[in-house]
Parts: structure tokens; C-alpha cells; sequence
């Protein structure tokens, strides 16, 4: 990650309306796959410096994984629940989890197969992987480059990386529906005015409202009916075989 962005991570975390947004989003999930459940055990893979544990510990036990030691304060409030290291082979946790996060993690990732794959060792019989990626390569831009990318998904392509990582997708759906007009005018301008990558800002505070307000929204009917396209992809799997059909 680039060093200024590495360096501004937690006010963009805490401030900017996406990231807002999309914490938002993965909490009602959560709720309604697990109601008041308070005992679950679970892992967070990526997740810097634990910034999502305080949300996440309503639901039970959080632990995170966070490859970028830049990213992890030494003297961090959740420090001692973070193992810095990579997620691969070398983590080895002596249990199993009952829900795994991975919130825009793969796209970074030159095998996320073998991180899935891994992922699914760690979880429990039955146990949920919550995966969130950015959405349809059309929507490439200075973003991606900036947050070294490898690629985006869409669901046909997350499926087959679930079925080499013997994951049954339970839920597969586009969120951030209004961005996919937003990014393609995004890449056109890119593309005309030749512009170079940077770190976002959050914006001012009038309008990081709005758009915070208008990404709730969308959310909460993007978790009740499919929609065709949109920024990002929400996927929900479990160990086993492939399921039939995709929501």
C-alpha cells in the first residue's frame, strides 16, 4: 500500500463515507444471519489495526490477521489480538472459527484461491466466510492501481474461485449500486485527462453525509432484492460443495 495512503488509513476508516457505508452494510448481515448470538469465534482476516473489532465483538470472540505490519500500532488498543503475519499456511491457529472475514482482501492477492482455501481450513463444520470485493473490471481505475489490485469479480468469476476452494456460496450480491455509473464516468475522465493515481480524501462534510445517507439506503434494499451490477460484491460461503444457484 502506498505509504501516504497507509498513513491517513484510520481517518478514511473512520470518516469516509464508503468505508462508513460498507461497515454499516456488513453489520445488518450480520445481524440477520445471527440474530443476538454473542458466542461466535471470529477471525478478520486483513484487518489492519483492528478497527472493526469494537462492532465485530458484539457478536463474540475477535481475533484478526494483518500481513502489513505498517498498518498495526505496537501499542494498539486491540495489538495483542493481532497475529502479523501472512494469511497462508504459516498462520496456524490450533482452532476453528465460527465466522471469517475478508473484507477487500482477495482483490489484493495473486492466488486468492489458496487464501480461500485456507480460509476454509480454519473455519468450522457449518461455519460463514463474509467476503467483500470490488466489482466488474470495467470498473478499473486509478483506485485500483493506488491500492495495488490485482483484479475485480463479478459472481461468475468469485464462483469459480469458491469452487476451487470447495466453498458453497450461500449469498452472492452486488452493493453500491449507484457507484457503477459513478466509476465508469470516473475511468472515462481518467482516461481523457490522463490523470495519475492519489489518495483519496474524506470529503467535506455536507456532501460525505449525503453520500453516506444515499449508501445506507441503497444497502438496506440491495440485502432484500439482487441487484444486476454495482461497485462492490458481498459473498457469503461455507465449507462444502458449490450450491446450485446464486441469490
Amino acid at each position: 500500500m502506498d505509504p501516504n495512503y497507509s498513513r491517513q488509513y484510520r481517518e478514511l476508516y473512520e470518516r469516509h463515507w464508503w468505508w462508513r457505508a460498507r461497515e454499516e452494510t456488513i453489520l445488518e448481515v450480520l445481524r440477520r444471519r445471527f440474530g443476538s448470538r454473542s458466542d461466535l469465534r471470529i477471525l478478520d482476516v486483513g484487518c489492519g489495526d483492528g478497527l472493526f473489532f469494537s462492532r465485530l465483538e458484539s457478536f463474540g470472540e475477535v481475533e484478526g490477521v494483518e500481513p502489513a505490519d505498517d498498518l498495526v500500532d505496537a501499542s494498539g488498543e486491540h495489538r495483542t489480538k493481532i497475529s502479523v503475519r501472512p494469511f497462508d499456511k504459516s498462520f496456524q491457529p490450533g482452532k476453528r472459527y465460527s465466522l471469517i472475514l475478508m473484507l477487500d482482501v482477495l482483490e489484493h492477492l495473486d492466488r486468492p484461491e489458496t487464501a480461500l482455501r485456507h480460509a476454509r481450513s480454519v473455519l468450522e463444520p457449518g461455519g460463514l466466510l463474509l467476503v467483500t470485493v470490488p466489482a466488474f473490471p470495467l470498473l478499473w481505475t486509478n483506485h485500483d492501481i493506488l491500492n495495488e489490485h490485482r483484479t475485480r469479480f463479478t459472481k461468475t468469476s468469485f464462483r469459480k474461485l469458491a469452487q476451487q476452494a470447495e466453498l458453497r456460496i450461500l449469498d452472492a450480491r452486488y452493493f453500491f449500486l449507484w457507484l457503477f455509473p459513478a466509476k465508469l464516468l470516473i475511468r472515462g475522465m481518467e482516461i481523457v485527462l490522463r490523470s495519475r493515481p492519489a489518495v483519496p480524501r474524506v470529503p467535506a462534510p455536507w456532501l460525505n453525509r449525503a453520500l453516506w445517507k444515499l449508501s445506507k439506503a441503497e444497502s438496506r434494499l440491495a440485502l432484500r432484492i439482487s441487484f444486476p451490477l454495482g461497485g462492490s460484491l458481498l459473498v457469503l460461503a461455507t465449507p462444502g460443495s458449490e450450491a446450485k444457484t446464486v441469490a
